[in-house]
C-alpha cells in the first residue's frame, strides 16, 4: 500500500526539483526526505528516482506516480470537505494568505462578513506574495489567499491549485507634476500604446517591488516591452510609498487602481493598457469546503463594496 504522505514528498519533489528543496518547504531534513522516498520505492516495487550529476530526478514510472499523487491528493482535499460540510455550523482556523494591496482593500471587509456570519471561524491573516503563494498552499501552510497575476506576469499553470476569478483592474502609471495651480493633474487615458506612454519616462529613475516578486517582474517587462531597461532607483512593496515618492519626483512607478485611493497631492496617474487579475487560490479539491467558500464569497462582497474600481470584477 503506498502512503499518501510519501506520495506527496515524491510530487513535490516532481514540482520543485531538488530533495533540499522539499525539505526546505515541508520543514523536514534532507535526510529524511530521502528515507522516504526510499521507503515509497520499496512500495511501489520499481525504481522511482533516479541520479543525475548531482541532482536525483524522476524516472518515468516516478513521473507516472507523481502525477496519480495529484489526482490521489485532490479526492482527500474533496474528502477532507464533505466531512467539514457534514458538520453543524463554520469554525475552527482558517489560514489566509493576500498580498500586500490586498490586505486594506479586500481582507478586512471580508473578515467583517465573516465574523457577521460565522463567528466561530478563526480566520488568521499572513502576508505573501503571490509568487510565493502556491508551493506555500502546496505544503499545508495555509487553506486559502489572495492571488494576482499581470499582463507581462502571467500565473504559472499547477494542477495542485484550483482558483476562482475576483477582480481585473487596470495599472496606472505613477509620476510626480502638478498643473499651475499646483493641483494634481491625473489623467484617464485608455489610447495610446505602452511605448507611447511609457516612452517620455523612459530616461527617468524607477520604483518597482522588491526583486523575486510579480510586481518587479511585471515593471520590468512592461518597461521592455516600450523599448527600454529601467533604471531602477527605488524597490518598495507598499503602493502608498510608490505613489508618496513619485509625487515628490522620485521617479515613476506602477499601481493598480485598487491602491490608487486615496492619492497623494503631487501625483500624475496615467491609465495604461495593462491590468492586474486578482483571484481566491486553495488546494485542488478544497473548493467545497464550508469555510474556504465562506471566505471566496465575503471576498466578493468586499470587491463588490470597493465601487468603481468594481466595474472590471468577475461575475
Amino acid at each position: 500500500m503506498l502512503d499518501v504522505r510519501r506520495l506527496h514528498l515524491l510530487r513535490e519533489l516532481d514540482r520543485r526539483g531538488t530533495i533540499a528543496a522539499v525539505a526546505e518547504a515541508l520543514a523536514y531534513t534532507a535526510s529524511a526526505v530521502s528515507q522516504q522516498l526510499s521507503v515509497l520505492e520499496r512500495e511501489a516495487g520499481v525504481p522511482l528516482l533516479e541520479r543525475s550529476g548531482r541532482r536525483v530526478v524522476l524516472t518515468p514510472a516516478g513521473r507516472t506516480l507523481a502525477a496519480h499523487a495529484d489526482a490521489v491528493l485532490e479526492r482527500l482535499e474533496r474528502a477532507v470537505s464533505e466531512l467539514a460540510g457534514a458538520r453543524e455550523g463554520i469554525g475552527g482556523s482558517l489560514r489566509i494568505g493576500t498580498f500586500p494591496s490586498g490586505g486594506p482593500a479586500i481582507v478586512p471587509a471580508a473578515l467583517a462578513e465573516l465574523a457577521l456570519r460565522h463567528p466561530a471561524l478563526e480566520p488568521m491573516v499572513r502576508e505573501i506574495d503571490s509568487a510565493r503563494v502556491s508551493d506555500t498552499l502546496r505544503a499545508g501552510e495555509l487553506d486559502v489567499a489572495l492571488v494576482h497575476d499581470y499582463d507581462f506576469v502571467p500565473a504559472s499553470p499547477d494542477t495542485a491549485i484550483e482558483q476562482v476569478p475576483l477582480l481585473e483592474e487596470p495599472v496606472f502609471l505613477a509620476t510626480g507634476g502638478a498643473d499651475r495651480t499646483g493641483q494634481v493633474t491625473p489623467s484617464d487615458v485608455r489610447g495610446g500604446t505602452l511605448a507611447e506612454l511609457l516612452g517620455p519616462w523612459s530616461a527617468s529613475p524607477w520604483i518597482t517591488a522588491r526583486d523575486g516578486t510579480t510586481g518587479h517582474a511585471m515593471a520590468v517587462r512592461a518597461c521592455q516591452a516600450a523599448g527600454f531597461q529601467p533604471r531602477i532607483r527605488h524597490q518598495v512593496n507598499d503602493f502608498r510609498t510608490v505613489l508618496a515618492l513619485a509625487a515628490i519626483g522620485q521617479g515613476a512607478g506602477f499601481v493598480p487602481e485598487m491602491a490608487t485611493d486615496p492619492a497623494p497631492e503631487g501625483v500624475v496617474l496615467t491609465r495604461l493598457p495593462l491590468f492586474r487579475r486578482s483571484r481566491v487560490a486553495f488546494r485542488a479539491g478544497g473548493g467545497t469546503h464550508p469555510a474556504i467558500a465562506a471566505f471566496v464569497g465575503a471576498a466578493r462582497a468586499a470587491v463588490t463594496a470597493l465601487g468603481s474600481v468594481t466595474s472590471n470584477a468577475a461575475p
